[in-house]
């Protein structure tokens, strides 16, 4: 995946807001929280990092193609950031793009997520 496949596919989501920053970095919040970044590879090539499930962290953080995230996972916060860029993950990144916007999403007030008209059942 590339950034333009990359901000394509952030902004199909509902009530999504794009901002470059940190950097000029692909961000991608939703209700003003971050729940995408495409940037901040050390060797220039795209990478992507996304919050995910305590489980998922623990599936991915040592999976080939992924790292904890830098600046987020060092933090203690379930982030990583995918750095294959070969086109291999691409639906497996798709996949937890989607997580990360319906963690953040559902950490939302009710009354925030209403007033963007997002139904994310957060039982």
């Amino acid at each position: 995946m590339n950034y333009e496949q990359f901000n394509d596919f952030c902004s199909k989501l509902p009530a999504t807001t794009y901002v470059m920053q940190w950097g000029n970095s692909h961000v991608w919040k939703v209700g003003g929280k971050v729940f995408a970044i495409g940037g901040w590879s050390k060797d220039k090539k795209p990478a992507f990092t996304f919050k995910t499930s305590s489980r998922n962290y623990d599936f991915l953080h040592d999976l080939e193609g992924y790292i904890p995230a830098p600046y987020f996972a060092n933090r203690g916060m379930k982030w990583i950031q995918q750095v294959d860029a070969s086109g291999r993950l691409d639906d497996d990144l798709k996949y937890y793009l989607t997580e990360s916007y319906q963690i953040v999403a559902a950490g939302l007030s009710k009354v925030k997520r209403k007033e963007l008209g997002i139904d994310i059942d957060t039982n």
